[in-house]
């Protein structure tokens, strides 16, 4: 495995420990207090940037269809992508023709506007607009995914080619310049705001009481049977992420985890928190051999896929096992290593699913 490699998801896990609070050493503590300031400068901005849109200072454009955002307040991952696709699946159950509009981020075409899906056929690769916008339009039949940095005119590109029923903004918490019908905010169950602090000092995004602009809290990755405390008064409902099965990366049918059982894996993701993703692998009864975390949206160069080749040939492992995300990047590898890939399907549940129904009913019978 390449040093870079190892030095920068030593350190990206260092600092996540220290920035959800989970590590409270004095190293830790004297990070934080060296980031402080420019976490402070950074939250002034963020605050006042939303309070002039609140104030309608800073003019957010209106789509002619419903909007219905789905973002978070922290960085790395509270299941957007997940949730988004489950909220696509519901509104097209009911028959509605559904456009993500996403930001593309990590495509070669990142900073365009462009059709991804149609609805009908998948016009771009996931090395060109990115591996979470791929994923959605590969995963949900029916749906239509438009990249862009401005949401507001990758929804008019939509509506002029695709005439969408209603758009869903993955990512869109922040992206105030875009009026939305519906704002679903996602916060992690174990460190809802990490240690409280921004950036990058803490994984806040923005100052805490931004939660004020929520219209559903969902608590993600929580334990069945979780009830979350209410945060700011507003609908809320707790999520869990489920693996449902194993997809061979090189075809085949669908292998389940209760067939793995027992059998030595190489783990590895490029996920916003890839520990609780080999954790639960480990809880189902896998034999992790060793786990290695990726930054998020990793683009698995030629270098990388070698230093991974390395450690599955090092390690025993029988599988190397990673994520659907992951998997979209995965395509060219060798095909000798390939069929040993398995891409673990991550299922989003949600608890009191009336909660969310019962809101999206309202917003479209308007």
């Amino acid at each position: 495995m390449s040093g870079w490699i190892i030095i920068i998801g030593s350190f990206s896990t260092y600092w996540r420990s220290v920035a959800t609070g989970t590590r409270k050493g004095l190293p830790g503590r004297l990070l934080v207090l060296a980031l402080s300031p420019l976490a402070l400068a950074y939250a002034c901005i963020q605050a006042t940037r939303s309070t002039l849109y609140q104030k309608r200072i800073l003019k957010a454009r209106r789509l002619p269809r419903p909007v219905i955002s789905v973002g978070n307040i922290t960085v790395g991952g509270t299941g957007k992508t997940p949730a988004t696709a489950m909220i696509a699946r519901l509104l097209i159950a009911r028959g509605m023709k559904v456009a993500v509009l996403s930001r593309g981020y990590g495509g070669a075409m990142e900073g365009q506007t462009a059709i991804v899906a149609d609805g009908a056929a998948i016009r771009l690769d996931a090395g060109q607009c990115g591996d979470e916008p791929y994923l959605l339009a590969a995963t949900v039949p029916g749906l239509m995914v438009v990249m862009g940095a401005d949401r507001y005119r990758a929804g008019m590109l939509a509506m002029a080619e695709l005439s969408p029923d209603v758009f869903l903004l993955d990512d869109g918490f922040q992206h105030l310049r875009l009026q939305r019908d519906l704002n679903v905010l996602l916060v992690d169950c174990a460190h809802p705001f990490g240690n409280g602090r921004t950036l990058p000092a803490g994984l806040l995004r923005e100052p805490r009481r931004a939660v004020q602009r929520a219209d559903l809290i969902i608590h993600t990755r929580c334990p069945q049977g979780f009830s979350p405390a209410p945060l700011a008064g507003k609908p809320s409902c707790s999520a869990r992420h489920r693996l449902g099965a194993a997809v061979p990366l090189a075809g085949g049918p669908l292998l389940s985890f209760a067939a793995l059982r027992g059998r030595k894996v190489l783990a590895f993701a490029g996920i916003g928190e890839p520990e609780p993703f080999f954790r639960e692998l480990d809880s189902l009864g896998l034999d992790v051999v060793r786990a290695i975390p990726f930054p998020d949206h990793a683009a698995y160069t030629p270098d990388q896929v070698a230093g991974l080749t390395a450690a599955f040939r090092a390690c025993g492992a029988e599988y190397a096992v990673t994520t659907e995300k992951d998997g979209v990047k995965l395509r060219r590898i060798a095909p000798e290593f390939a069929r040993q890939v398995l891409l673990a399907r991550l299922e989003f549940v949600l608890d009191e699913p009336a909660v969310l129904t019962g809101l999206l009913s309202n917003l479209l019978q308007k």
